[in-house]
């Protein structure tokens, strides 16, 4: 039987019913009988009175309009009218279904329906309906990657022409910015060569140049993954001059924006990665790594590539699949001990069937991206244990997997860029060493030491990743070749119980251990296991030749004099004799000073390892402690102008010392601080900064810090005061910084940090960004928020600019914010703004937050506090039919309606106790009266204890004064429930009468409250 005409959904006739459908459709017939045989304004009344009746037939109303809108075009424009007219939750419900269709049915539309669904969003977005970034953001997620078909094109084309055309409702989500940016840049490489679609592909890179430039911090969010993708396109002209602006010129975009590694740094947010893919690949993911065991994958991965990676183009789409595998899909404990299939097995499939290069590049850059820049503490080790593991599992079935994977690993270091190629090395280390802690593998020796990888790629790995690598090379009686995947298997087996089971070769190589522990090499493979990660090594004295003999005879004299020596007064002597050989000499550079830094570095080397602040802090220590060898360098520097050729000189040397040894950075920022040769010289530092090959003040500024935080704790407080003084340009606002300083610190410090605040020798927070760094650090630990709040109640600044952040919090997920704030709006007095945001918090039964300051502010401010509550309630009880409540600002504020008002109120009343007046305030009773008189019959029963306090208050007010006197005292204030209505409740269109009895009502109430206070006095 063939189903009818104009349904929302495509199907067969072997299809069952979907029952969302059904629902539609009954909902339609609904809509549709209420509305036959009556005029506009009719239907509408009919509309609004059926919606009315209570909450069931407000949604029949809705959705059934909604399908009229999905399925028949000709009266869509009037349905949408109608919809925006009759909903009493501001299109919330509609969204809510809207955003459910696009998720889980949009393939299965009609082309119309589909055509519709643009429609709808458009007319949404156009009229800037609370809730539609929302469901814009649904839509674009409906653009596939590697995906020309005229299909997606069309869905491409539509969402970028809604975006385009309304630019400033865009500009006002801040998260819907990224969201669009990501997509196009990446969609971008798809439509790239495509004569067919340079028109539409000319509109994305506009679009994506425009925003990029005009809103580059909102886009910065995004953090790695968008260098990935503008590199990408970044041939095309204008991206082109947008990357050399990034690259050259940061402050063009942003004053915010310090370079690129800021963003190099910043780990991509999952809502990112999984942006790029639709619904339908992410369930069809998901259900392989958590249903599919482990070698009963292949119908499944067999099915998805024909449906997904059959084409040319579908190769892009790889990469978006291993960061969304990487990135995003973290299984549980419970998952990696089971025979589900596990990620690092997919990804081997994506990239063994991958036929393109360049391709295949971008795939195993997907794959190593988040080795680069691997920080332990901001980044997780799921997102680089595939890597490993796809390395490790691919030695004996696909050797060639593994060795590629190696090669590149090894080559991206220096070439990834070749300026911060110290940082991408530091970033691979990391991530082996956090691999290696966190025993995803016991040891990476099988891995590098491997006999079978070809002789240049050994070298290449025992050069690159030394720290790493055995000392010397197995012996020959013991098969190399089955040793790592005998250490492999025991810790798979350790880690996931049954991993060693899945593999063949695996269970064989069981036996031959056995054999092998019969003829007793246990003990030598067991050796031979632990000698990559033995640590206690005994020191060895520093060899310093090799260095020295590339330095002319008199240098080479003094380096070696300088090592002989052991007095720190000579020492020092000798270290100002090697300044002044290298400041009489003509042509110092790179070539003496690499040498001569490795050499001065080797043979500080225990001044690197100590601890320089002394215990007890005074002058006399101070300058004690600056009196070592290589501080006679930063102390030459100081006695140098800038214009100065010796002071150029001395860059050069502190340039490759610095390279050599990262912390002689916060050792100059100690002897800047601590000599007083050096004072007010902080400049030096910005000069040293941008001799570095880091080459800005941020960059190196930040990378010190950190240094010196890992280092010693105690001298990175002792920097604090002079680094936010003297470099407030990077340090104030800086959340990275702080959260580097309060991840470290310790009650202690905590308090003294407080106190230098207090004491105005450091200032932390500045008030146009202490929002934002207040809103960053919703992330952190719990004692690191708790400091931070800490260090911003000391700076004394306005509650009133941190006040929006209320906005951000959740009761459950926030606790050490909202308990700070809580005591901090204690001690304030309440204004209009502060008691809208409190206001506005989604009512809780768990959820104190609210009650609790609206009762300590009715204690302390009962009038103010009335006052705002009575202005609040009268600005937002709108009627229901008024038009432009739906054209309010689509602002990402938490929005303040009147049902939450009245909620936070009964809760109030609720835990008000019988001394308190609040509620016995005349601005509160006159709000009440007049909220009254526009709620439906739901909203009166629900809140009828809080309306019964402005009942009394009307027949009251309504009675002679001289009456008032004898009123019962113990009355119900429900008794009075039965009086009619206000007069101004007659007809609502009656705007100005009633605007005027509510300017005269005020006035004649006042006088009545007087005598009634005075009667109450005498009883």
């Amino acid at each position: 039987m063939d189903r009818p005409k104009g349904k929302l959904l495509a199907s067969s006739a072997l299809d069952a019913k979907d029952e969302q459908e059904e629902k539609l459709e009954r909902h339609q017939a609904t809509v549709a009988a209420l509305l036959n045989g009556l005029s506009e304004r009719e239907g509408n009344d009919a509309l609004t009175a059926h919606a009315c009746k209570g909450a069931p037939q407000h949604e029949e109303v809705c959705l059934g309009l909604l399908s009229i809108i999905l399925m028949e075009p000709s009266q869509a424009s009037r349905a949408y009218s109608d919809m925006t007219l009759v909903s009493r939750d501001g299109l919330g419900l509609v969204l809510a279904k809207t955003n459910q269709i696009l998720m889980e049915k949009f393939l299965k539309l009609h082309d119309v329906s589909r055509t519709q669904m643009a429609w709808l969003i458009r007319e949404i977005v156009k009229n800037g309906v609370i809730g539609a970034d929302t469901v814009c953001m649904s839509f674009l997620k409906q653009i596939a990657g590697g995906d020309t078909s005229s299909k997606n094109v069309w869905i491409a084309e539509s969402a970028l022409e809604i975006l385009v055309e309304n630019k400033d409702w865009v500009i006002k989500n801040s998260l819907l910015i990224p969201i669009a940016v990501y997509t196009y840049l990446r969609v971008i490489v798809d439509h790239h060569g495509n004569a067919q679609l340079n028109i539409l592909r000319q509109k994305e890179v506009d679009f994506c140049v425009t925003m990029l430039r005009e809103r580059f911090m909102d886009c910065a969010v995004v953090g790695r993954d968008l260098v990935r993708l503008l590199q990408n396109v970044a041939r095309i002209p204008e991206i082109d001059r947008f990357w050399r602006d990034m690259l050259h010129n940061p402050q063009s975009l942003s004053t915010q924006f310090t370079g690129i590694l800021q963003l190099l740094q910043m780990r991509t947010s999952r809502k990112f990665l999984a942006c790029r893919l639709t619904p339908d690949m992410e369930t069809k993911l998901f259900y392989m790594m958590s249903k599919v065991r482990f070698g009963q994958q292949k119908r499944y991965q067999d099915w998805f590539q024909r449906q997904y990676l059959s084409t040319s183009d579908s190769q892009s789409l790889r990469c978006d699949l291993i960061r969304y595998i990487c990135g995003v899909v973290h299984p549980s404990n419970e998952l990696l001990c089971s025979d589900i299939l596990p990620r690092w097995a997919l990804i081997g499939w994506l990239l063994t069937t991958c036929t393109s290069n360049v391709a295949a590049t971008n795939a195993k850059l997907s794959l190593f991206y988040d080795w680069l820049f691997f920080q332990p503490e901001k980044d997780s080790i799921m997102n680089i244990e595939p890597a490993i593991l796809v390395m490790h599992h691919s030695m004996r079935p696909h050797p060639a997997i593994t060795a590629t994977l190696l090669d590149f690993m090894c080559r991206i270091m220096p070439n990834f860029y070749p300026s911060l190629e110290p940082l991408v090395r530091q970033g691979v280390y990391s991530s082996l060493r956090s691999i290696l802690e966190k025993r995803v593998l016991p040891s990476l020796s099988p891995l590098f030491d491997n006999p079978k990888m070809d002789r240049e790629l050994r070298a290449m790995i025992r050069e690159n990743f030394s720290e790493f690598t055995s000392s010397r090379s197995p012996p020959a009686e013991v098969r190399s070749e089955e040793l790592p995947i005998s250490e492999s298997d025991n810790h798979v087996v350790e880690r996931t119980k049954e991993e060693g089971c899945f593999d063949v070769l695996d269970a064989a190589f069981s036996d031959d251990e056995e054999e092998d522990r019969t003829k007793g090499l246990a003990t030598k493979k067991l050796d031979l296991r632990f000698q990559p990660i033995c640590d206690d090594e005994a020191e060895e004295p520093v060899d310093i030749t090799q260095h020295a003999e590339q330095l002319d005879e008199a240098l080479r004299e003094r380096v070696f004099s300088l090592q002989r020596e052991s007095d720190m007064e000579t020492q020092c002597e000798v270290m100002q004799a090697i300044v002044e050989i290298i400041l009489q000499m003509e042509d110092f550079e790179s070539e003496t000073a690499s040498p001569l830094a490795s050499c001065l570095v080797d043979l500080a080397r225990d001044l690197f390892r100590g601890y320089i602040l002394p215990e007890e802090v005074t002058e006399e220590t101070l300058e004690e402690s600056v009196g070592k060898p290589l501080y006679v360098i930063f102390r030459n520097l100081c006695q140098f102008q800038e214009d100065d050729d010796g002071f150029g000189v001395l860059l050069v040397l502190m340039s490759e010392l610095y390279q050599k040894q990262p912390k002689v950075g916060y050792h100059l920022l100690y002897y800047l601080q601590a000599s007083k040769v050096a004072e007010e010289k902080a400049i030096l530092y910005e000069s040293f900064a941008q001799a570095t090959q880091l080459g800005d003040v941020y960059t190196c500024l930040m990378l010190d810090m950190k240094a010196c935080q890992e280092d010693d704790v105690r001298l990175l407080c002792y920097l604090l005061p002079s680094v936010y003084t003297k470099f407030d340009d990077v340090a104030l606002g800086n959340s990275e910084l702080l959260n580097m300083i309060v991840a470290a610190i310790d009650s202690f410090q905590l308090q003294e940090l407080v106190c230098q605040i207090m004491l105005g020798n450091v200032v932390m927070f500045r008030k146009d960004t202490v929002l934002n760094v207040l809103t960053t650090s919703l992330q952190w630990e719990t004692f690191e928020q708790y400091a931070t709040w800490h260090l911003f109640l000391a700076h004394g600044i306005p509650t009133d600019i941190i006040i929006p952040i209320l906005q951000h919090l959740k009761y459950k997920d926030h606790p050490e914010a909202l308990s700070c704030l809580l005591l901090q709006l204690r001690r304030e007095k309440p204004t209009e703004e502060m008691v809208k945001l409190v206001l506005s918090r989604p009512w809780k039964t768990e959820d104190r937050f609210t009650t609790s300051i609206l009762r300590h502010w009715a204690l302390k401010n009962e009038e103010t506090l009335a006052e705002h509550v009575k202005s609040l309630l009268i600005k937002n009880n709108t009627p229901p039919r008024k038009r432009q409540s739906l054209r309010s600002s689509s602002s990402k504020l938490t929005q303040l309606t009147l049902e939450q008002m009245l909620e936070h109120l009964d809760n109030l009343r609720l835990v008000s106790s019988p001394r308190q007046t609040f509620f016995s305030q005349m601005p509160i009773l006159q709000a009440l009266q007049h909220v009254q008189a526009s709620c439906d019959e739901g909203q009166k029963s629900r809140f009828s204890d809080l309306f019964a306090l402005a009942e009394d208050f009307e027949d009251s007010s309504s009675k002679p004064t001289r009456n008032r006197r004898k009123a019962p005292v113990a009355s119900s204030p429900r008794s009075n429930k039965k009086a009619p209505p206000p007069t101004s409740n007659d007809d609502e269109d009656t705007g100005s009468s009633q605007s005027d009895e509510e300017e005269m009502k005020p006035k004649s109430v006042k006088r009545k409250r007087k005598t009634s206070a005075m009667g109450s006095d005498s009883d």
